[in-house]
């Protein structure tokens, strides 16, 4: 029944807890709070999000809400196609939605801050403005569904344009037409009747099979199962397109209802791109894998062109460039009244077979009638377009084995006279120069900025040794030479949110330093001045006292390393000597060694903890080498995994040899922890060395033979390379855990490959062998913890475990 509506009373502890020691058996436990001062730090409100509109006049800010309660997770969700839903208003799981509670207008040129007043205890998602600015949209949470409202920002009031029928179950739901006076919006079919009946017994067994057809599928979550899932997969995901005016009058149906995953309509606002699924479902893949259909209508609601007609995609090879055949990638020519483009493979969709050409590029204008043109020809896998004007464009292209990018100058006007402007390992961050600029043109499609003698304006992170320094640049597209317009100041990270005129000479930034968090100004180039746009607080003063240093190493083999180490309020390292300390790490793939070695500091960066983060145990006596490099590198075609446990101790014994040598870390209470693919390389770390007394994993993933098609960034099927599952799997080294682990799972895990039962086997495989090991099941949360108790309770697991096998635990046994 995982599939079906999942409702139940609500949790009021977490499900299972083995208890480390003799009596291993179930504890019920009810959620427990962390210590002070965190439960008071997840408890502060948090600081508004905010956006800029179109014609740069406004900001709008955002109030969200805090952690949700426990309650909202328990409301009935569906697993359905790949997809969690909310039945009760036909919109994501609350387990995938950040409410927003409150909507104020800030004038960009400075004037009083005006509040929107919304219904009371409102909550609402997805705001979205107007091409000109003038308005915004936003879906509204009602008792039983989502409502449509718009939000003038010239008085600051909100309206109701539809009742709640606005179907958001894949995320989007609407979409402005260019001219700002209407939206198309998914609604669910009028008088659609009451929901399948979920709970009827059985009509017969479900049969799979394969008829020797080759069908490799990664692991997927949340797939139909049954016939009955498909009945719940229509009533749910059918809705019908409607263009619904914002003055409220003469809303209309386009075409017939259907199972739409996609709707956008063109720049000129005549026609409107659709992607429509339809049976046979699959209960192997997701949604977006089901046949469908790709199609042009008409503001009538008239089909004038069909796109593709694809069948299902259950048969794609596992590789990462490996992609369905077909038109993929269809959208609208952002600079051009109403042009599609699209990409389709020229070589069967695999990589492993051998062609010039890896994708084509085409475009095709309305009527469409005419037969497309090719834009560009790839040698590698189409990785977008940014359109600028008639004639520039920049298409990239990317192939995941060598992590090589191409990036190319095209003539939209004139098609097959590309160029290359650039060539690059896209893992390399020193290296990197930016992306275009972009700004919303009139009919709010993005589109290329440039400076007033043709210059490309570029933007980018501006990675260096001593930080991250963002930039604004002018790059010439026939030398590729780039010119330093602007660098974010010495110790400042200043990040360009938007630019206020032609020349980009006023920007609207996002600043932030090591004691200042970040805020919203107008900085002036010409002037060389600021003005502040906001002035948020501090969300976490109790930890202004902390100290931060990037720090760096190099392991055995000469790859440069480096992590970032904290040091509570108040130590000082001769007085107070070592301290227990806990690394928490992620590994990362690479196929260059001097990539994977790059060192960036954060020095300028404001960093305050959230959720369930690591950096919380700062208030408790602990120090923290947050992100060490982890790195698995596999030069020259070697695959990185081959030798992934090698390197993985390497790293490990470097990082634990460099904060020893710093005299702030004892060697004898460490410990590793990590998420995800970090929790997977604590147990291994743990099954194969004795670097650590004790590791913390949160939702990994341990037992590679249930990911037999791949997993993280291998491409290789178990088959193919059985050793290498084998070896990386710390499931088949139970039996040398030989330190205390902890295990954090949540009980829906949504995350590919980290199925609950990953957790669970482990637990039962350690336990088996005699090892000290918990495992906490916390329930409704997925790969992500949200509820307020689900992370506190975790924080106070994790607080109590590292006190007990590392802060307070004697000398290791010899």
């Amino acid at each position: 029944m995982r599939h079906r509506l999942l409702a139940r009373a609500l949790p009021a502890f977490v499900l299972l807890a083995a208890i480390a020691g003799p009596a291993l058996a179930q504890e019920p436990l009810a959620y427990q709070q962390p210590p002070a001062p965190i439960a008071e730090i997840l408890d502060t409100k948090p600081t508004p999000s905010a956006s800029l509109s179109p014609d740069h006049t406004t900001l709008a800010l955002y109030d969200r809400s805090n952690l949700p309660p426990i309650a909202e997770l328990a409301e009935p969700m569906l697993r359905l196609g790949g997809y969690r839903i909310n039945p009760r208003n036909n919109g994501q799981a609350n387990s995938r939605v950040t409410w927003l509670t409150g909507l104020s207008f800030q004038p960009v040129n400075g004037g009083a801050v005006r509040t929107v007043q919304l219904p009371a205890n409102a909550r609402f998602l997805s705001p979205s403005w107007s091409p000109d600015g003038k308005s915004i949209a936003l879906l509204m949470d009602a008792p039983t569904g989502l409502e449509l409202w718009v939000v003038d920002v010239a008085s600051a009031r909100a309206r109701k344009l539809t009742e709640a029928r606005v179907n958001a179950v894949t995320g989007s739901a609407f979409d402005w037409t260019p001219d700002s006076a209407g939206l198309v919006v998914r609604l669910t079919p009028a008088n659609r009747g009451a929901a399948p009946d979920a709970s009827r017994p059985p009509a017969g067994p479900i049969v799979a099979e394969s008829m020797g057809r080759v069908a490799p599928a990664r692991t997927y979550q949340d797939l139909l199962s049954d016939p009955v899932d498909e009945a719940l997969f229509d009533h749910y995901f059918t809705s019908q397109l409607t263009y619904v005016p914002i003055n409220g009058r003469g809303a209309r149906d386009l075409g017939a209802p259907a199972v739409y995953l996609g709707a956008s309509t063109s720049p000129d606002g005549r026609y409107v791109l659709t992607t429509t699924v339809k049976k046979p479902y699959s209960y192997v893949v997701p949604a977006g894998l089901f046949p469908s259909e790709t199609r042009v209508l008409d503001l009538q609601g008239r089909v004038v062109h069909q796109v593709s007609d694809l069948p299902l995609r259950d048969n794609i090879p596992t590789a990462f460039d490996a992609v369905a055949t077909g038109p993929r990638s269809v959208q609208w020519r952002a600079d051009a009244p109403s042009t599609l483009v699209w990409t389709e493979a020229q070589d069967g969709g695999d990589p492993r077979n051998e062609a010039e050409v890896r994708d084509r590029v085409f475009m095709l204008a309305a009527p469409f009638s005419a037969q497309p043109t090719t834009l560009i020809d790839l040698k590698e896998r189409y990785g977008g377009v940014i359109w600028g004007d008639a004639d520039t464009a920049l298409v990239n292209s990317r192939w995941f084995n060598t992590r090589h990018e191409t990036r190319y100058v095209v003539d939209p006007s004139n098609p097959g006279t590309d160029r290359v402007l650039l060539e690059r390992n896209y893992q390399a961050r020193y290296d990197d120069p930016g992306s275009p600029l972009t700004e919303p043109n009139a009919q709010g499609f993005n589109v290329a900025q440039f400076t007033a003698d043709g210059r490309l304006l570029m933007t980018g992170a501006g990675a260096t040794r001593e930080g991250e320094y963002p930039f604004l640049a002018a790059m010439d597209l026939n030398t590729g030479q780039a010119e330093r317009l602007w660098t974010s100041a010495n110790g400042e990270f200043e990040a360009i949110l938007g630019v206020l005129d032609d020349g980009a000479r006023r920007l609207v930034t996002r600043r932030e330093t090591k004691v200042d968090p970040s805020n919203l100004f107008v900085r002036d180039l010409d002037a060389g001045t600021t003005t502040a746009l906001t002035r948020f607080a501090d969300p976490a003063p109790q930890l202004a006292g902390v100290s931060r240093e990037l720090i760096t190493y190099t392991r055995a083999d000469g790859v440069q390393l480096s992590g970032t180490l904290y040091l509570p309020a108040g130590y000082d390292k001769t007085r107070d000597g070592p301290l227990p300390l806990v690394m928490w790490a992620y590994p990362a793939e690479f196929t260059d060694a001097a990539v994977a070695g790059q060192v960036v500091d954060t020095a300028n960066r404001f960093v305050r903890p959230g959720g369930s983060s690591h950096l919380f145990l700062l208030t408790q006596g602990y120090a923290v080498l947050d992100n060490p490099s982890f790195p698995i590198i596999g030069q020259n075609g070697a695959e990185p995994n081959d030798t992934y446990i090698a390197q993985l101790t390497a790293d490990a014994q470097a990082a634990v040899d460099a904060v020893v040598a710093l005299g702030v870390a004892d060697r004898d209470k460490i410990a590793i922890g990590g998420h995800s693919y970090g929790a997977f390389m604590t147990a291994n770390l743990l099954a194969h060395t004795d670097l650590f007394r004790t590791g913390v994993a949160r939702s990994g993933a341990y037992n590679r033979t249930l990911t037999p098609f791949g997993f993280q960034s291998e491409q290789r099927t178990y088959w193919e390379a059985p050793e290498t599952y084998n070896a990386m799997s710390p499931f088949a080294f139970a039996d040398k855990v030989n330190e205390p682990i902890l295990l954090i799972h949540g009980e829906a895990d949504d995350n590919s490959g980290t199925f609950p039962i990953q957790s669970e086997r482990f637990y039962a495989a350690l336990k088996g062998q005699g090892a000290t090991v918990r495992y906490v099941v916390l329930p409704l949360e997925a790969h992500g913890y949200r509820a307020r108790e689900s992370v506190g309770h975790t924080l106070w697991e994790t607080v109590r475990w590292l006190d007990q096998y590392v802060k307070n635990a004697g000398p290791r046994e010899q």
